[in-house]
């Protein structure tokens, strides 16, 4: 199973696409941190849309800035990972569902910082106030450190392009 995952791995080195430039992919280790950062990007949409809050708070650092001012209104702020986890528990719960797309991701690594640029969509639906949902399309802005522990994220944007739907549905933790 393990030599798999270095054949995959190594397939993909080698369909790697060059840059605009033409440069050749500056190695297996480049490589490696492009791929991990956007697992972590992709992997917390994931636990969210299965409620799994422990596994989402694991892709954090203790503090993260988060910007979901377009989003809600409220100012960018640096907080406690655990808060942002509750306030998404508080709100994804019960029989509020949700479903989370990213594509297009583009990446910037120096040394040990990193950040990740996708395209995203998410899906809600919750009964109980006319229309059951409420879709959203952005952009997202991940930035991680690495530590010992691993790839982090220490910052978190969400800027909205485009939504549509029952605004209820956006704001009203599930029950």
């Amino acid at each position: 199973m393990n030599a798999l995952r270095h054949v995959t791995f190594a397939a993909g080195l080698a369909l790697a696409p060059v840059d605009a430039g033409g440069a050749e992919p500056a190695g297996w280790q480049a490589l490696a941190d492009e791929r991990a950062v956007i697992r972590i990007a992709d992997a917390i949409d994931r636990a969210v849309d299965a409620q799994d809050w422990k596994l989402a708070r694991s892709y954090f650092a203790d503090r993260v800035t988060v910007d979901f001012s377009s989003l809600s209104g409220q100012p960018p702020a640096t907080i406690a990972s655990d808060d942002l986890i509750g306030t998404w528990a508080a709100n994804l719960k019960g029989s509020k569902t949700s479903l989370h797309l990213r594509t297009n991701h583009q990446t910037d690594i120096d040394g040990d910082t990193a950040t990740v640029h996708s395209n995203g969509y998410a899906w809600n639906r919750m009964e109980g106030n006319g229309d059951p949902l409420w879709e959203v399309w952005g952009t997202y802005e991940h930035h991680l450190i690495r530590s010992g522990a691993g790839w982090k994220v220490d910052g978190f944007t969400f800027r909205v392009t485009h939504e549509r739907g029952n605004p209820w549905v956006k704001s009203t933790p599930g029950q």
